[in-house]
């Protein structure tokens, strides 16, 4: 009789995109639920001490939807501390062997009316006119001088990066293309000039004929968990069909955008007992050039992980629960 295979302590998996290794350590693996004992950090802020509650103090909406009764319900402020502000120029210089320029740009703040629920709580139609304004400040900003790259993020929970309780997104619009999308681009490119194919497109096949990774999908979107995840319970979500900028999505796919967004987010909420995270969008940078190998997603990243020393020193990232096992869990709750 053959001895019965050992299971591994971990399992490298390889990021086809990033080219990166990620560790999955199967060998000290958590149940899925464990996750949901967490203690979780609040951001507590009374709504009369809320900046966001009062928006008539941050100045005027470059943006607004409103609902039947003609209250704001989405609105899009400029940020009163901005990472980029607008300016004459980059003022590029040169200090011994550095390079310095002026961090010229745009930095604006999503902001959704109710102080307490968050975007998993949101009703559908308020998710959508938060797509909307994404959208809509996106197709304004890529057109202002010196934008080449639009960044869209959002931030929940202490742990994440939120400072203030009231739930928001923000937009900042930069000259240059971060280095994690810059990182996805050539690995999307090297692998289309190898393969013929978007490696994105490769994998969303692959992953949803195998099925283990799968969460939940409508007929416009699927949402899943990467075969590399960086960590527990990470997500994406994809346009099923090859598109490259998300700033061209229809006007009747955004409710199935809706749709995938407000189910990833309830789900983890309802599954992790509301974890922090963060989501952004990874889409072609405004820079005018040609990215049509690119495919555009949102990734959710909840805090299930702390980078340690191996992580640090190694730049392996480590998830304690497979993705597999992540995607079953989530896929199961209602």
């Amino acid at each position: 009789m053959a001895a019965e295979q050992k299971k591994p302590t971990s399992q490298l998996r390889f990021d086809l995109v990033s080219k990166d290794w990620v560790l999955i350590a199967t060998g000290r693996a958590k149940r899925p639920e464990e996750f949901a004992k967490h203690e979780r950090i609040k951001v507590e802020m009374a709504a009369k001490d809320c900046p966001f509650c009062n928006l008539a103090t941050q100045g005027k909406p470059v943006l607004e939807y409103k609902d039947e009764a003609g209250q704001w319900e989405v609105a899009v402020i400029p940020n009163k501390y901005p990472a980029f502000a607008q300016s004459g120029g980059l003022n590029e210089r040169a200090e011994g062997p550095y390079s310095i320029m002026d961090g010229v740009g745009y930095h604006e703040v999503v902001v959704t009316r109710d102080h307490k629920k968050s975007l998993a709580e949101l009703e559908m139609p308020q998710i959508h006119k938060v797509i909307d304004a994404y959208q809509e400040r996106y197709l304004e900003l890529m057109n202002e001088k010196l934008v080449n790259y639009i960044s869209i993020f959002h931030n929940h929970g202490r742990e994440a990066g939120a400072s203030i309780a009231h739930p928001h997104s923000q937009i900042i619009a930069m000259p240059l293309t971060d280095p994690d999308l810059q990182g996805s681009i050539n690995g999307s490119r090297i692998f289309f000039e190898n393969q013929g194919k978007c490696v994105h497109c490769k994998m969303i096949e692959w992953d949803m004929e195998d099925g283990r990774r799968i969460i939940y999908e409508n007929d416009k979107f699927v949402v899943l968990a990467p075969f590399a995840s960086r960590m527990a319970f990470e997500i994406r979500i994809y346009p099923k069909e090859h598109h490259a900028y998300f700033e061209r999505i229809k006007e009747g796919d955004k409710n199935q955008l809706a749709e995938a967004l407000k189910i990833s987010l309830s789900k983890m909420a309802k599954g992790l007992n509301d974890p922090a995270y963060n989501f952004f969008l990874h889409t072609a940078p405004a820079d005018g050039k040609n990215y049509d190998h690119y495919h555009w997603h949102f990734e959710i990243l909840p805090k299930t992980a702390i980078w340690a020393g191996f992580e640090m020193g190694t730049g392996i990232e480590i998830s304690t629960v497979e993705p597999e096992e992540a995607a079953k869990y989530l896929r199961e709750i209602q």
